[in-house]
């Protein structure tokens, strides 16, 4: 009961605040150079503190084309005391070529301790016990974890396909790499300085993956990958950031060839559809995105599975912050899946601060997900008491639900806050996620 009533306290606040007109004012139409900015400071006892800072950098020339900008630089730069870290550098642009947007993203992001719960979702069973200190069944608590250091690189293009359709409807064409290193958890490396509440040296659910064939010995320190995708998508957003009407839908083929030098060579079919309705104009929308990605062919390293990838942006496989927020992060893998998000999101106390356009908002929403098609593996050398965590149970809707907050600024800087919650025991618990962004 507690669970829902975070849901509707996050609506009925929401209702109740539209009634507040006065409390509304006017936005300024952006010209020139913007600039948002926050720190990075966080803390996890097995990876330490986390500090850095992002900046968005906007660039809106005249205004003509306010509240979306011209030129986007995010930069993010973050260390946590262990050694995990972000490096990260996006260039976004809709006016450096004619008719063109323009994409460049280069990252080196280091992970310690990420997360990896097997393939398939509910196939594979996740045993909470395993991680709790002090337990009778506690294995360690990065037994669902391995290490991951990852290079990345892409350049995207995309550009009107006629001048009937205009922006609306848009060819894409772009090329990325990957560079993937995977091991296991340095857990000497966790346990520097600590005197008490040590991680024991013992094997994880990767390093048992890797001894038993699951994850094949050619995969199992990662690899390259170097693809090719094109596509097209039709936008009638009326704004980037925080559409109020219009859709965004695209159709993308990814394509890993052998003549780029990949060890293994496949192709995926990404589709997705967004869209966006005024319930109240420019105080409440709600929005629905719906995505289905799948390998159409070839085999598709371990490595390259959890990923989730559209026309804008790269994030992590189904689960957590970017698309079921609330369910474990990477619990939803496999060569092909599905998603959906709904959101109700508002906004409140509109004003001009510093002659910067400030507004908070609400969100409540509801995320789900599940696994289409089924990465397959030898079991030839499980041992028969495992065998049945890899076949624990039949794949159904893996489901988060919650709700949080944004504080925007400029209508393009949005620092968002979400608490999700799983619905069921075998995706976690809940989960506390700050980042930028609406989610789509």
């Amino acid at each position: 009961m507690k669970k829902f009533t975070l849901l509707f306290g996050l609506l009925l606040l929401s209702f109740s605040i539209f009634a507040q007109k006065d409390s509304l004012k006017k936005e300024k139409v952006k010209t020139g150079f913007s600039m948002g900015g926050v720190p990075v400071v966080a803390y996890d006892a097995d990876t330490g503190f986390k500090y850095g800072g992002l900046v968005n950098l906007y660039h809106y020339g005249d205004g003509s084309n306010y509240p979306n900008y011209n030129h986007s630089l995010y930069l993010e730069w973050s260390r946590t005391t262990k050694g995990s870290g972000i490096n990260q550098l996006t260039y976004d642009a809709l006016t450096l070529i004619p008719k063109t947007r323009v994409t460049f993203d280069v990252a080196y992001l280091t992970e310690q301790a990420l997360n990896f719960y097997g393939f398939n979702g509910y196939n594979a069973d996740y045993n909470s016990a395993y991680e709790l200190t002090g337990g009778s069944d506690y294995i360690s608590r990065m037994y669902y974890r391995h290490s991951r250091k990852l290079f990345r690189m892409k350049a995207d293009f995309q550009g009107d396909i006629s001048e009937k359709w205009g922006k609306k409807l848009r060819w894409l064409a772009g090329i990325a790499h990957y560079r993937a290193e995977i091991s296991t958890v340095d857990t000497d490396k966790l346990n520097e300085g600590k005197t008490d509440d040590l991680l024991p040296d013992t094997a994880t659910l990767y390093d048992k993956y890797v001894d038993w064939g699951v994850i094949p010995a050619d995969q199992a320190s990662g690899g390259n990958i170097t693809f090719l995708k094109v596509g097209a998508v039709y936008d009638t957003r009326d704004n980037e950031a925080n559409p109020n009407k219009g859709m965004w839908s695209e159709a993308l083929i990814i394509s890993a060839p052998g003549f780029l030098g990949n060890d293994y060579a496949y192709t995926r079919l990404l589709l997705s559809h967004r869209q966006y309705f005024t319930i109240f104009p420019d105080r409440l929308t709600f929005a629905y995105r719906l995505s289905y990605q799948s390998k159409l062919s070839g085999e598709m390293p371990f490595y390259m599975l959890p990923y989730t990838i559209d026309s804008k942006a790269t994030k992590d496989g189904l689960g957590g912050a970017k698309n079921i927020r609330g369910v474990l992060r990477n619990r939803v893998v496999g060569d092909g899946f599905a998603f959906g998000n709904f959101e109700l999101r508002s906004k409140f106390l509109k004003s001009v601060i510093f002659n910067q356009n400030f507004y908070l908002g609400l969100n409540a929403f509801v995320d789900m997900g599940i696994v289409t098609s089924p990465y397959e593996f030898d079991t030839a050398n499980v041992p028969a008491s495992e065998l049945e965590a890899l076949d624990f149970a039949d794949e159904s809707l893996h489901i988060g639900y919650g709700g949080g907050i944004r504080f925007v600024i400029n209508s393009n800087f949005i620092i968002a806050v979400d608490y999700g919650i799983a619905a069921k025991k075998q995706d976690g618990d809940s989960g506390m996620y700050i980042g930028l962004n609406y989610l789509f």
